[in-house]
């Protein structure tokens, strides 16, 4: 308790004053009987409309990839592309618990716009649906759909280069990346191919990770800002199968039910820890099973950064993550 009222009180106010606000948006969402209230979360939940005139950097437009499941995602193009030069593609799955939030989600729109600026890339964001309505596995079978939907050729602008594709996601959509990625490395083990398109690198921006034993990070932090010991319980209980509990292969991805990390295949990974997170102990553990497992991973470690750090540009954290992000999309985009 004291450790969490001191984690909210050394924040910026601004700071302290979104997590509230968005801490109130998520709990006031989410009914007794564990359902979610979407026609509250679409009034609160702020989105924006895609725009072919370019805005902070990028235009954007939304593309359907079936229909009948309502998938679709918001491809985010640089304003300025080199006439030419191939650029890298970000496919990028948002966070919210798997249960809130959306591809245009006003902030997402914006970290969209931002990636695509930023990194000169062209940024696939996925609109996956959501839970409780749609539980495991939809949102890794609607990550999988766009992979396969995008690798048909003349689908995304010629100057997309989907030989240097990157899995990037936040909280819950890091956890998608985990998953979509083991989808695609078995596929390609048993000879099913997603060319034109290779998986360059993982990046999990403090994924959402989780299992029955409670570690000292969520005892310590109960309630740091975002993401709290009982609004995860709540997301896990709203999209893991009927029954099941956070040992879950789905959720306790290093826990005895999971598949063993080394026979997975994952390709260079990058993971994002804050050390103000409630889950940030599942994440390190997953950094440690990458390394031990064989899988070439990198862990940056933000000791004051709380969870959903990188929605505040300003920040120093959020500013050295897109220096270290674009260094890490560099070196293994590199001569693929």
């Amino acid at each position: 308790m004291a450790a969490s009222k001191a984690v909210s009180s050394n924040l910026p106010w601004r700071t302290r004053v979104f997590c509230s606000l968005a801490g109130t948006f998520l709990d006031s969402c989410v009914r007794k009987d564990g359902t979610v209230n979407r026609r509250l979360s679409g009034f609160l939940d702020w989105t924006s409309s895609a725009s072919s005139r370019p805005v902070k950097g990028a235009s954007t437009v939304d593309f359907t990839v079936d229909s009948s499941a309502g998938l679709w995602f918001r491809l985010f193009i640089p304003t300025e592309v080199p006439e030419g030069k191939k650029l890298p593609v970000i496919v990028f799955f948002h966070g919210g618990g798997f249960a809130l939030m959306a591809a245009n989600s006003k902030a997402y729109d914006t970290i969209g716009r931002r990636l695509a600026r930023r990194l000169q890339a062209f940024v696939v964001s996925v609109n996956y649906r959501l839970a409780p309505e749609h539980r495991f596995p939809t949102a890794y079978d609607d990550g999988e759909a766009t992979l396969r939907w995008i690798s048909t050729p003349g689908r995304l602008p010629e100057s997309a280069d989907l030989g240097r594709c990157f899995l990037v996601g936040d909280s819950a959509g890091g956890n998608i990346v985990h998953h979509v990625g083991h989808r695609v490395a078995a596929a390609s083990s048993a000879g099913e191919d997603f060319r034109p398109l290779k998986i360059a690198g993982h990046v999990l921006i403090q994924p959402f990770f989780g299992g029955e034993e409670r570690l000292p990070s969520e005892l310590r932090l109960r309630k740091a800002p975002m993401v709290t010991v009982k609004r995860a319980d709540f997301m896990w209980r709203a999209f893991l199968p009927e029954g099941a509990n956070r040992d879950h292969p789905a959720a306790n991805v290093t826990g005895p039910n999971a598949p063993p990390l080394a026979d997975i295949g994952l390709p260079p990974t990058l993971v994002v820890v804050g050390g103000l997170d409630t889950l940030q102990d599942w994440q390190r553990r997953y950094y440690e099973a990458l390394r031990e497992a064989g899988v070439q991973a990198r862990m940056l470690d933000y000791p004051e950064a709380i969870h959903g750090f990188h929605i505040f540009p300003k920040s120093q954290e959020c500013r050295e993550f897109m220096s270290e992000l674009k260094s890490f999309m560099e070196e293994h985009g590199r001569g693929l």
